[in-house]
């Protein structure tokens, strides 16, 4: 460990288990000296575990629906009350759509499902940041982190709703993080994470072929959730000052990719296995 985090006090929105990244990214702010509370909705705290990982780093459980401004309001002013002041991390690892859970394709959605999608997985990260801002919670050189997955730019077959909600979450960290940047020198960025077995992710129909297609892809294969924490860590800490308004890519490389020598092998075996059934 490296003590990088040393210190500093945050929020962590978005721990489940321990499938969650939210879950990861807290042990190992933990590991490097970080106090912080862990939020998630009600129901969340009911069918998790969050118990576990908050006895596990020592923090304390604020329970909190994300697109309630009453509920944030309570979550960073006991957040000051406990630290003494304001934090120096915020980290946003929420998002839910009914339209992927139901398998409503993307030409037939429902658009109160859509909403939802919307509120849960991108309005909330504006809300948490207009909350921070208006109470000054967050320190100079504080750092907020969301995230985000390559959907936001590049269309995914049955990732549906969602990509439009990551594009949405990916503009509020630049027109926020502007605001946030000029006024208060708080950075405000984007993780576009490989993607990860969570326990949400594991209920989503192809997400097994869809991690095998991402992992052929990337020279460097799949990141993982220690992966994501890792870096999630270099973004709350100060060897990142100057790093705002980004959607960063921790994704083995795939973002840049457009055919792998992996990908074109299993392409070209189907292709082979078409004209031997036809």
């Amino acid at each position: 460990m490296y003590n990088l985090l040393k210190g500093k006090k945050g929020i962590i929105f978005g721990a489940l288990d321990s499938k969650s990244i939210a879950w990861h990214i807290a042990e190992r702010c933990y590991e490097e000296g970080a106090e912080f509370i862990l939020s998630n909705t009600p129901a969340a705290l009911r069918f998790g575990s969050l118990k576990e990982l908050a006895e596990k780093t020592n923090s304390e459980i604020v329970a909190a629906d994300a697109t309630s401004m009453e509920d944030l309001n309570a979550v960073f002013t006991r957040a000051m009350e406990k630290f003494g002041g304001q934090i120096d991390f915020v980290l946003h690892a929420i998002g839910m759509s009914l339209n992927v859970r139901k398998n409503r394709s993307y030409d037939d959605v429902d658009y109160n499902y859509y909403t939802k999608t919307m509120d849960i997985s991108a309005f909330s990260f504006h809300k948490i940041l207009q909350t921070a801002y208006k109470l000054d919670a967050i320190k100079e050189w504080g750092s907020v982190v969301a995230l985000s997955y390559v959907a936001g730019q590049r269309t995914f077959y049955r990732y549906n709703d969602m990509a439009d909600a990551k594009a949405l979450l990916e503009s509020i960290a630049r027109s926020f993080g502007y605001i946030y940047g000029r006024d208060r020198k708080v950075r405000v960025n984007t993780i576009s994470q490989s993607p990860t077995l969570t326990t949400a992710g594991s209920g989503v129909k192809g997400i097994d072929n869809l991690m095998d297609y991402s992992d052929r892809m990337s020279p460097l294969g799949n990141a993982t959730a220690e992966d994501c924490a890792n870096y999630c860590v270099t973004l709350f800490s100060d060897l990142t000052k100057k790093i705002t308004m980004q959607n960063l890519y921790n994704d083995g490389g795939f973002s840049s990719m457009g055919m792998s020598q992996k990908a074109m092998h299993v392409y070209n075996a189907s292709l082979e296995l078409e004209k031997i059934v036809d």
